[in-house]
């Protein structure tokens, strides 16, 4: 790893120490809460996840708002860990994840706390089952959110939403009054230092394929703030007889426009 300048050291230093106190409160009293099912296992992962923003220097801008109805299941492209703080820091939400981060040191614990709901996706037959389970959450008032993608990408591009997991939307009608809706959100980190992202600056941000992640953290703590974009998408009724596969190709049209405008700056 290349010596950083004295400036990156004390800026990554003090970060980790800011970050501490909150990881050190911050888990256990999210633990307990849920634990005791109090309603602030909800709310504290929205405090934590600002709090976090603010130290390593996001700061987070929206287009559109997220819709205020229940069941409520987004749509979301996907880019890096930092995803999830960003739109946590929005609203309660929970997510819904593939199994393997319920494996990863820190972040797994992160997802578990944040009620997060575990897919195998190499295992088909296990749809209908995870289908029921985000079901069973959206009919409670969870809004969550899919990682439509299924993957993160290096954040120039969207790639193919998958189509199996919106089945859980349909199941969750929420009764006549409330139907289900889902809604598309892009997430993109439009600037960095102040200046315009390039491609390639976003690897310091995107987090994908085989890159390990202590050197990404070391190389995402240094810099000198992060602008990320939310766009919220218009918000559509599902029922039991929508076309599941025409509604994932008109969300992940919706996205790719939403992310080129952010990219843009528009």
């Amino acid at each position: 790893m290349p010596s950083r300048p004295v400036t990156q050291k004390i800026r990554i230093g003090l970060r980790i120490l800011a970050l501490a106190p909150a990881f050190a409160i911050g888990l256990p009293a999210q633990w307990l809460a849920m634990r005791f099912g109090s309603g602030l296992a909800r709310t504290l992962p929205v405090i934590f996840h600002r709090y976090v923003l603010r130290v390593i220097g996001v700061k987070v801008e929206c287009s559109g708002r997220m819709d205020p109805s229940r069941p409520l299941l987004l749509v979301s492209n996907h880019l890096s860990w930092l995803d999830i703080l960003v739109l946590s820091s929005l609203a309660p939400l929970s997510f819904i994840a593939k199994s393997e981060v319920a494996g990863w040191p820190v972040f797994g614990t992160l997802a578990r706390l944040q009620r997060s709901v575990f897919v195998e996706r190499a295992r088909r037959g296990k749809t209908a089952d995870v289908n029921r389970e985000i079901a069973r959450r959206l009919e409670g008032g969870d809004a969550m959110v899919l990682f439509a993608e299924g993957t993160t990408s290096d954040g120039m591009r969207i790639l193919p939403f998958r189509s199996a997991l919106l089945g859980a939307a349909q199941a969750a009608t929420g009764g006549t009054d409330s139907a289900s809706r889902v809604q598309g959100v892009n997430i993109a980190y439009p600037r960095i230092g102040g200046l315009r992202a390039t491609r390639e600056d976003l690897p310091v941000i995107a987090w994908y394929g085989d890159m390990e992640l202590l050197p990404h953290l070391a190389d995402f703590f240094a810099l000198d703030g992060v602008t990320a974009r939310v766009s919220f998408g218009e918000a559509r009724v599902i029922g039991a007889g929508s076309e599941r596969k025409t509604l994932t190709q008109s969300l992940e049209s919706e996205v790719r426009q939403l992310h080129q405008a952010a990219m843009r700056g528009e």
